[in-house]
């Protein structure tokens, strides 16, 4: 009886000990991120070099930028994730929902105020441009398009993608792109929605998701999309690709980071933003031939793989809040006008 109470008291001490242990924050040794695909820009690179420097853990996450801020938004009371990475159209949207805090990083006053939120809610990590990627082994004997005008010819009809630009960033500022060369502005979408229309014709697919893989396989065989990802199937993995800057003119892409609102590892947040901006890391941003946001991080080696400053010339900046603040009237308008024609 008396062994019976003495083994009883032992197990009553560990569960207080375990109640009082899961009482507390355990220091983690992972930093989770949203929307950092592991072929993307070299994301794949940057957490692994991330994870040798410090030791902690950063998997990659599949995510567009619309589904990470629909994400976010229904974790906002218990949230999952550390930091985010988005298009920077959906940076003032999720400053409006609520969903990041502020970090001020040490390269956070060099960038300029139209690339940053000046609370420190989020800043541009990196840019690239939208363009027409073309798998040449797809078209054949085809002429590689040169111009937004050529892709309307139904000789490509049956080869054309886009990520969905109700819900992916890239796929949205390929829209804004053609509206921008097509006379538009971002109080009036009429001449992106009308091409559209018309590029339809051409049996043109939307997906959700990342669309490299297709555009290398073939399964796509013009892709309207960053810049940047045409050049890593080229030049990373040898793929029949080629990158055109359209005749008409395109618009830059900026990229943004932010750390979540009460995330479940603040200082593991921080480390990795730190490194996002540190030299090391626009370094390796640059080697995924997007332009990093320190300018000094494109070496000449690597800018050598870029087409000629006088084709990106054609590609401008437009005002990323107001392209963020019309994102949804946009959205209601593409549904109604262009999905499905």
């Amino acid at each position: 009886m008396k062994r019976t109470k003495k083994w009883l008291l032992v197990v009553l001490c560990l569960m207080g000990v375990l109640c009082l242990c899961s009482g507390c924050k355990q220091k983690s040794n992972v930093v989770i991120t949203y929307n950092t695909p592991q072929d993307w820009v070299n994301w794949g690179n940057v957490l692994m070099e991330f994870t040798n420097k410090t030791k902690i853990t950063a998997p990659n996450d599949n995510k567009n930028s619309g589904q990470s801020l629909t994400a976010l938004i229904a974790e906002k009371t218990s949230p999952l994730c550390d930091m985010v990475y988005l298009g920077i159209s959906f940076g003032p949207q999720a400053v409006a929902e609520d969903v990041l805090q502020s970090y001020k990083h040490t390269y956070f006053d060099q960038i300029d105020d139209s690339l940053k939120n000046a609370d420190g809610l989020y800043s541009t990590v990196h840019y690239g441009s939208i363009a027409i990627l073309v798998n040449t082994d797809v078209l054949g004997d085809l002429p590689i398009p040169q111009s937004w005008e050529d892709l309307l010819d139904p000789k490509y009809k049956g080869m054309i993608g886009m990520l969905d630009p109700t819900s992916a960033a890239v796929g949205y500022s390929g829209v804004v792109a053609v509206n921008e060369a097509m006379g538009g502005s971002l109080d009036d979408f009429s001449p992106a929605i009308e091409y559209f229309k018309e590029l339809n014709k051409n049996d043109v697919v939307y997906p959700m998701q990342t669309s490299t893989a297709k555009l290398l396989k073939g399964e796509i065989g013009i892709l309207i999309d960053a810049d940047f990802n045409g050049y890593g199937l080229k030049y990373d993995q040898d793929g029949p690709i080629e990158i055109v800057i359209p005749k008409e003119g395109t618009v830059k892409i900026p990229y943004i980071v932010g750390i979540v609102k009460d995330c479940p590892d603040l200082d593991n947040a921080k480390k990795l933003v730190d490194f996002l901006f540190s030299e090391e890391g626009q370094a390796l941003f640059a080697k995924g031939y997007v332009r990093p946001i320190n300018t000094e991080a494109l070496t000449d080696d690597v800018k050598t793989y870029f087409l000629p400053d006088e084709d990106y010339a054609r590609a401008v900046d437009v005002d990323w809040q107001k392209m963020s603040e019309v994102q949804a009237a946009f959205n209601e308008l593409w549904v109604a006008e262009v999905s499905g024609s």
